[in-house]
């Protein structure tokens, strides 16, 4: 078994580590999500925390880890009514991003169900997670159909796998805990509320601080056993205080006074649903019994709003996580009651979230001594050096006008559904019908592998020509592996929806610029509602610019669309060159996933050559030649229009829509769905 990095050897991170120290005093909290730029070693902080995890005792021979003490009366290895104990460790189970869902939830082997009647169940992730720590590294990139488990056993305590009328059922109570780089998409507002509680964290601008943690890192990988056995005496004394900590949270009194400012914590930052006053409340006990006190105070209350809060507050994905502190304190010391009374002989609460910042042995999450560098920050943020803010890029030159600065985009809106025709083969989504493994069945062919999804009547159909010869003399079919008919199914997939949009002088007008903006923002809200990638290229002056490479993150697309300056001629075949070259690379990296190209334009084209036009209407016709699915979005306005970018559109062998037709609720949808309407009403008659 490989050796760990230690739990204490980890530098700074306070706030971190005090989260995932909380859900090891109290499981019941929720969990943790780990939001962080790459390299933050959150995956170490997370992965070191089980080794610190009291043993749990099992029954023996259980695959499902049951309680000896209250056995699940369903478990499907049961029952265990006179069953011996036993115990081990903890367990972490990682759930890797391209997890299959019956490695997930439990492989049911169909075919034994059939032939011989009989369950044959392999338990799955979610199984050996149970009362342990389930780990999703890139959490935000986990599949639809994965994910939509993750919310039923959290919600249930439970799994539950059903195929064609065989059903198993285990509990699956786990301490959930996922890290993602928000650079690479946001996470499905469901599963992120799951999430207990969440820590953002970022590496140190602090060279000191950086000089020991790769001091640490070295020292660990030249000899991992050695680095190990320097830190197991603060280990041994955390893993000591946990368990502490776990017996005192029964005795801990959460106050009328402290469950009051809690509420109104929660309704001042208007957060949906009551689970988030369900978490505080748990943080803020367990807070309590970790600096060894039996009543929570208001500091625990702030330090509770400060983990839980931040990710219930968003809106939509382009809403930063956060938390106002001063909003937070004006609405604690406004409801602020009787604090409790400490004992004056008692030890002062520690200044940190974990402890005071000498790393003596009482605090600091057990941090020991830095005699290889310095100490931890106390505060769980690191100093940060300002950045300087981002000047606009320069005009080309000879762009034939000024630049213009960027203008606030209009309010985003509900647009029209945008999709790519025929049949595709990518990843689950919610835009472009597809074959997928969930969805409505529509027919059925032999299993190339593993049955997933059987086909009972055509696997029915298939077997019965053959039961005379099979000697079947009573009731029942016999079944061979060769009548097995796999259900084929139709749904929906997730597209590359790469956006090019004309940033040139001929679309600098404020107003005009500020709708632009306002309708790629619906479109990428659009595509992070039905799990697209997106990606965004922007035209103007001489050149093309890929502003940002295809990427799950549309809050990301939508940061640099705030920033985009405008002005300059129109190079409209560079930008459609440009969507070509990044197309292309992407069908070698993702083959299966379906490109839409998005073509935000009036169509003028003034720039990039001779005779711009015949430039531009060439490069569309590259895109048409390949069957990209294109769609341009008209942002000519004025009474006298020139029909350009309907011109575009025929070369891009696509569609054009206008600002306004772009609209979900636009007047021309309203004005047939009231035809419509007067139809029906016309025939009941």
């Amino acid at each position: 078994m490989s050796t760990r990095f230690p739990f204490t050897a980890v530098v700074g991170m306070d706030d971190l580590r005090l989260a995932l120290l909380l859900n090891a005093v109290s499981p019941a909290v929720g969990g943790v999500l780990v939001r962080g730029e790459k390299g933050t070693a959150k995956s170490t902080a997370v992965r070191a925390l089980a080794d610190l995890l009291p043993v749990v005792p099992v029954v023996a021979g259980c695959r499902f880890s049951c309680d000896p003490s209250s056995p699940d009366a369903g478990c499907p290895d049961g029952p265990h009514d006179d069953a011996p104990g036993a115990e081990r460790a903890a367990r972490m189970v990682e759930l890797p991003v391209g997890a299959s869902e019956d490695r997930l939830v439990g492989a049911l082997d169909i075919e034994k169900a059939l032939a011989e009647g009989v369950k044959a169940f392999e338990p799955g992730l979610l199984a050996a997670a149970h009362r342990g720590i389930l780990y999703v590294d890139e959490v935000n990139l986990l599949s639809d159909h994965l994910i939509d488990h993750l919310l039923d056993a959290a919600a249930m305590g439970a799994s539950h796998v059903e195929r064609e009328g065989v059903s198993v059922r285990h509990a699956a109570r786990f301490l959930l805990v996922g890290t993602m780089n928000p650079e690479e998409g946001e996470l499905r507002p469901q599963l992120l509320d799951r999430f207990g509680l969440t820590v953002e964290v970022a590496a140190s601008r602090v060279p000191e601080q950086r000089v020991e943690v790769v001091r640490r890192r070295l020292s660990f990988e030249d000899d991992p056993a050695a680095f190990a056995a320097r830190w197991a005496g603060e280990e041994a004394d955390l893993r000591e205080r946990i368990i502490a900590a776990r017996d005192l949270l029964p005795k801990v009194v959460l106050g009328d006074a402290a469950l009051l400012q809690i509420a109104a914590t929660c309704a001042a930052f208007e957060v949906d649903g009551m689970r988030a006053d369900i978490v505080m409340a748990r943080a803020a006990t367990a807070l309590a019994a970790w600096a060894g006190r039996t009543e929570v105070t208001s500091e625990d209350v702030r330090q509770a709003a400060l983990l839980a809060l931040p990710h219930r507050r968003r809106r939509n994905p382009f809403d930063a996580p956060g938390l106002d502190e001063d909003k937070l304190d004006e609405t604690l010391e406004q409801f602020k009651g009787e604090e409790p009374q400490t004992d004056p002989d008692e030890d002062p609460e520690p200044d940190g979230p974990d402890g005071p910042g000498d790393g003596g042995p009482g605090g600091g999450g057990g941090i020991p001594p830095q005699g290889e560098g310095p100490a931890p920050e106390s505060d769980g943020v690191p100093e940060e050096t300002p950045a300087p803010a981002e000047a606009p890029a320069p005009a080309p030159q000879g762009s034939g006008a000024g630049e213009r600065a960027a203008v606030q985009a209009a309010e985003p809106f509900r647009t029209k559904m945008l999709s790519v025709p025929g049949l595709g083969e990518g990843a689950a989504g919610r835009r472009s019908r597809a074959r997928t493994e969930h969805g409505r069945t529509t027919g059925a062919t032999r299993p190339r592998g593993a049955l997933t999804k059987l086909h009972l009547a055509a696997t029915v159909q298939a077997a019965a020509p053959h039961q005379r010869a099979r000697g079947r003399t009573g009731p029942g079919l016999v079944v061979r592996r060769d009548d097995l008919r796999q259900a084929t199914r139709e749904g929906r997939e997730g597209n590359l929806v790469l956006f090019a949009v004309d940033a040139s002088g001929s679309m600098a007008a404020r107003q005009r610029m500020s709708a632009v903006k306002g309708a790629v923002l619906s479109l990428l809200l659009d595509a992070y509602q039905r799990r697209d990638k997106v990606g965004l290229i922007t035209f103007r002056g001489r050149t093309a610019d890929l502003a940002l490479p295809p990427t799950s993150s549309v809050d990301a697309a939508a940061a640099r669309l705030e920033k985009l300056p405008t002005g300059g001629r129109t190079p409209l075949s560079a930008g459609l060159l440009k969507a070509h070259d990044v197309l292309r690379i992407e069908r070698l990296r993702d083959p299966s996933r379906r490109p839409l190209l998005v073509v935000v334009t009036d169509g003028r084209a003034t720039g990039g050559g001779a005779d711009p036009v015949a430039l531009a209407a060439r490069a569309a016709r590259l895109h048409a030649a390949e069957g990209t699915a294109s769609v341009v979005v008209d942002c000519e306005t004025g009474h006298v229009r020139l029909g350009l970018a309907g011109s575009l559109a025929r070369e891009l062998g696509g569609t054009a829509v206008t600002l306004d037709e772009l609209r979900a609720d636009s007047i021309a949808g309203l004005v047939r769905d009231v035809q419509a309407a007067d139809q029906t009403t016309r025939r009941a008659a």
